[in-house]
């Protein structure tokens, strides 16, 4: 009888979902139009990215791609070179090449905060080695 409690218990747990952290991010085009910068990332995450000159550990957060006619191919685009810096709690973006005026491109804020939760899995909305992620478009 203990067993079965044990076993409901263990159930009801891994269907409950963990207090989840939300951060609302918010990109903005710089006035001069050549950067990108991304308020409201998590700044413990900054904090710990900053340290790295790898542009690659800045794209696993926040990568930015040109927007492509057929929407349906926007996860294979290929991201968008450039530099990140920190400048207080705000991340810049400049592009190796300038940003084409008029054009759309989006950012890909991936959410470390909204792993998938076992739930997730069960009910069929994730798969196994699928991120969260949110899309933010932006005009320069």
């Amino acid at each position: 009888m203990k067993r079965h409690y044990f076993l409901l218990i263990l159930l009801l747990a891994a269907c409950s979902r963990p207090q989840k952290l939300t951060s609302t991010v918010a990109v903005s085009v710089t006035a001069d139009h050549r950067s990108v910068q991304f308020k409201g990332l998590d700044r413990l995450v900054i904090g710990e990215i900053s340290r790295d000159t790898n542009a690659a550990v800045w794209q696993s957060l926040v990568a930015v791609y040109k927007m492509p006619a057929d929407t349906d191919l926007k996860s294979y685009q290929p991201v968008q070179p450039g530099k990140y810096r920190v400048q207080d709690s705000v991340v810049v973006f400049t592009p190796d090449t300038p940003f084409v005026k008029g054009k759309t491109y989006f950012v890909r804020n991936y959410r470390p905060d909204a792993a998938n939760h076992l739930s997730d899995y069960i009910k069929g909305q994730a798969h196994v080695g699928s991120l969260k992620y949110i899309d933010l478009i932006f005009k320069p």
